[in-house]
């Protein structure tokens, strides 16, 4: 039985994961953290009967009780703290919050390797945005223009989203050299070009809405003359797409050590 810790457990996508953790048969929830819900049950706060586990005002008083992995999906400011937190317990750690950059998934890399522990962070654990990013990454290497238009609501407090993020990231590492013109030799409103995204290879203009009506969206768009590509993810006003591919990350977490980006490796 795999013992679970959610992180922002009175969130939109941690009562969700409570309930899915509570119903499946391989796993047990051994933890739950919210400030604002400590001390209830974790089942009220998530909507269904009770289960004994009272709701944590922090991941340090959930880390007293045995568990294997923390999912984290809390605030693009207290995230990484709560992984390294969690990797200096023993823990793995599985990050749905968006937000960080490539300095802070190297530390916590690196700390969990130092720890024997596996960490899996993606953007966005959705199966169908995780094939945006598989797809997106195959047009890369035979397509040299790429731009990703990021949209998200108007309350979204990071840009680029974390969808937007990772996927500029990896298709900066196999994009071919772009035909359009550099963004440091253009007059007028430079930054009308978007924001350069960059993990060692060629930059991606990434170009974010944020706007009513958006829950998250991401597009990559791909350009040959008198032809384009568009691969486009929407995702709904539910949180039923990110349970799935964020329980599937904890029941892989522990074959892991050091931290995996994404969880398209784990589809097949």
């Amino acid at each position: 039985m795999l013992r679970i810790v959610v992180a922002g457990a009175s969130g939109w996508v941690g009562r969700e994961l409570i309930k899915a953790v509570a119903a499946a048969p391989d796993l047990a929830l051994a933890g739950a953290v919210s400030r604002s819900a400590a001390g209830r049950d974790a089942g009220e706060v998530a909507g269904v009967p009770a289960l004994g586990v009272a709701v944590s005002a922090s991941l340090a008083e959930a880390l007293a009780v045995p568990s294997d992995v923390v999912i984290d999906y809390t605030k693009p400011h207290v995230v990484k703290g709560h992984a390294l937190e969690a990797l200096a317990a023993g823990r793995h750690v599985v990050v749905g919050t968006s937000g960080l950059g490539a300095d802070d998934y190297a530390e916590i890399d690196a700390a969990a390797k130092a720890a024997g522990r596996g960490v899996i962070a993606a953007g966005n654990f959705s199966i169908t945005a995780s094939l945006l990013k598989r797809f997106a990454t195959m047009a890369a290497r035979h397509v040299p223009d790429v731009e990703i238009i990021d949209y998200a609501s108007a309350k979204k407090p990071d840009t680029p989203s974390g969808t937007g993020r990772e996927l500029g990231e990896i298709l900066s590492k196999v994009r071919l050299a772009p035909t359009s013109k550099p963004v440091d030799e253009l007059g007028g409103i430079r930054e009308t070009r978007g924001g350069a995204v960059n993990a060692g290879g060629i930059a991606v203009q990434v170009h974010s809405v944020r706007m009513p009506s958006f829950v998250l969206s991401a597009e990559a768009i791909f350009g040959l003359p008198d032809e384009r590509l568009t691969i486009r993810h929407d995702a709904g006003s539910s949180a039923a797409p990110y349970v799935g591919g964020t329980l599937l990350a904890a029941r892989k977490v522990g074959e892991i050590t050091g931290l995996v980006r994404g969880i398209d490796h784990l589809l097949d």
